[in-house]
């Protein structure tokens, strides 16, 4: 791969383009601000697959337009179909072996604040807005949302957008800790690469701990890192005063 955005792949819905060891998922979905319906979650999924398959350090999950994502199509939103199909695509974000930072460009609203969630790191631009308004419409998040959602933004702040139907713009959930970084798309291609150059394996045994991983699972990828061809790199990058070059192994 080359400098710049290359190797686009573009269908109705999913943009997946990459920028050096970096892919960019865009939700294409204009006409309908992003809003997620069966189709869409599962071109997701696909693409996040697709991402890492391609051999992707970071992976920056954007919306196409002027939203984030608006929530779930309200057309489709009670059938069980969808609740699976969204169910997984955010398995997918949040699962991924590698680093995941949501660009939130826009309105990210009940299904949209629960694709940023999924994320690791959110950077955010000043027309993000984030909500759950599952009591307005009756309706119900799973368990894991609402328990991602306190753990990223507190205890308080969950309590004020569940209980109380509140909106966090984006200075509000930058001083909860919602969001991570201000700014747009650039931000967080620009803090992706910095984070591409990182070894790999050590990210991910991060994330395994920091998401709750079963302790096998911990202990063996811990082992992994120590082990690792990027730990002796490491190591002697330090010593010869250079930069590490990580390959992952």
């Amino acid at each position: 791969m080359t400098d710049g955005m290359i190797d686009k792949m573009i269908d109705a819905m999913i943009d997946l383009a990459w920028h050096e060891r970096v892919a960019v998922v865009t939700l294409e979905r204009r006409e309908k601000r992003n809003a997620l319906n069966i189709e869409l979650c599962d071109r997701l999924r696909n693409a996040v697959g697709s991402a890492i398959e391609g051999g992707a350090r970071v992976l920056v999950l954007t919306g196409g337009g002027t939203s984030f994502c608006a929530g779930a199509d309200l057309d489709v939103v009670a059938a069980p179909e969808f609740h699976a199909a969204h169910a997984a695509a955010l398995r997918a974000v949040a699962d991924a072996p590698i680093p995941v930072i949501a660009a939130v460009n826009g309105p990210a609203i009940g299904a949209g604040t629960q694709l940023a969630i999924a994320a690791d790191l959110r950077v955010a631009g000043p027309e993000a807005v984030f909500a759950l308004p599952t009591a307005r419409l009756g309706i119900a998040v799973d368990p894991w949302t609402i328990r991602r959602f306190a753990q990223l933004a507190g205890g308080g702040a969950a309590r004020a957008v569940l209980l109380g139907c509140a909106r966090l713009d984006v200075e509000e959930a930058r001083r909860c800790g919602l969001v991570d970084r201000l700014g747009g798309l650039d931000v967080a291609l620009a803090w992706a690469a910095e984070m591409a150059d990182l070894a790999p394996r050590t990210l991910a045994y991060s994330k395994l701990v920091l998401d709750g991983a079963p302790s096998d699972a911990e202990h063996d990828a811990y082992a992994a890192c120590w082990s690792s061809a990027d730990a002796e790199e490491g190591l002697r990058a330090r010593s010869e005063r250079r930069p590490p070059r990580y390959t992952g192994q």
